[in-house]
């Protein structure tokens, strides 16, 4: 078994992905990448994140069932930050009523990165 990831991302472009994961080991943090829902599914059953990005352009992509499947999974719900493209407000505007804590423009969640990144896996606050 891997050691307790402090976040999760679903994310299939692996250069933006090798972003993320950059700045989270530049700032002491651990992002585990899945690719494919079927990953994400493994990598969620061996360890509940605190916090998970999620690529809304993510084919097939179910928000709502993963959400509920969070719920499930995990002792405590994680943070959920998604973000998608800005021209797409309809599929941003949906991740916000399913439940994401947090959902930004692809351009905005690159601006926020490094200095929010420590936030977005962070424990909710009880």
């Amino acid at each position: 078994m891997t050691p307790p990831a402090a976040g999760l991302m679903l994310c299939d472009d692996l250069i933006f992905a090798s972003k993320v994961t950059g700045t989270a080991r530049a700032t002491g943090l651990t992002v585990s990448v899945a690719r494919s829902l079927p990953r994400l599914a493994e990598l969620l059953a061996e360890s509940a994140p605190v916090g998970v990005l999620l690529d809304l352009h993510h084919d097939g992509l179910d928000l709502p069932a993963l959400l509920a499947s969070l719920r499930e999974r995990c002792p405590t719900m994680p943070r959920v930050t998604a973000f998608g493209s800005h021209v797409d407000a309809t599929r941003l505007k949906a991740a916000r009523e399913a439940g994401c804590d947090l959902v930004l423009p692809r351009s905005q969640f690159v601006k926020l990165l490094e200095a929010e990144l420590p936030v977005w896996l962070s424990p909710r606050s009880l």
